[in-house]
């Protein structure tokens, strides 16, 4: 996951995931491969994860400061959790909580690192799901991933994350951002605002789309969507 600070870092070759051949797209399988990779150089001391901070996303902590919510009872899922800052958040509020990442070196430091939490984190692929997820959560958090995928991948990933939403949940996307007609070399690749309007899919509409400016002064995304009951 992205952070404001971890976006800018990212393009650095000594901490980013290999870059795919000139000319060549990722498939899904290398990006799998790539944050793998990753987490392990990492966790052997040869790479640094940028977007590893210990805080939750800035703009989650100011979401949940202004909006509370009540957590008990109902369940939550964090995209791309990393080693597991934002859904340690979430769980404070009562959510039962589910974070899960296609890196299962990354799933095992995050249980590592809080080993007395309530968080269920899993091995899991958000292009292929476990069945028993899909309409599954009333809090659906995607924090900075979607970017991270070549455009190839990315539509369908939108509509998987709003496949975890269940009826009467909620949907909250956190994202760098980027004007239409502005060029990025990624990974990654902030969302452009029909991008981040595109996570209204089936049953979802947008509740509140926020413009950002960062202390960086670049563009961040912060949009709230719900599925009626």
């Amino acid at each position: 996951m992205y952070d404001n600070d971890a976006t800018r870092r990212l393009s650095s070759p000594a901490t980013s995931p290999r870059r795919p051949e000139p000319g060549r797209a990722p498939a899904e399988g290398d990006l799998a491969g790539r944050f793998e990779r990753l987490y392990a150089d990492a966790e052997r001391g040869g790479a640094t994860v940028p977007w590893d901070l210990d805080r939750a996303h800035s703009l989650l902590s100011e979401w949940t400061e202004r909006t509370r919510p009540a957590g008990s009872g109902r369940r939550a899922v964090v995209v791309g959790c990393g080693f597991g800052r934002d859904a340690e958040h979430l769980a404070r509020f009562g959510f039962a909580t589910v974070a899960f990442d296609v890196s299962p070196t990354a799933v095992r430091a995050a249980r590592r690192r809080h080993p007395d939490s309530a968080v269920r984190y899993e091995t899991a692929d958000l292009l292929d799901p476990p069945a028993d997820w899909l309409d599954g959560f009333d809090l659906v958090l995607e924090s900075m991933n979607v970017q991270a995928l070549p455009a190839e991948l990315r539509a369908r990933a939108i509509r998987a994350v709003g496949r975890l939403v269940a009826p009467g949940g909620a949907l909250l996307v956190i994202a760098a951002g980027r004007r239409a007609d502005e060029e990025i070399e990624g990974p990654p690749w902030p969302l452009t605002r029909a991008e981040v309007d595109a996570f209204a899919t089936g049953a979802l509409t947008p509740a509140r789309v926020e413009e950002i400016v960062a202390p960086d002064g670049g563009l961040r995304w912060r949009a709230e969507f719900r599925r009626g009951a």
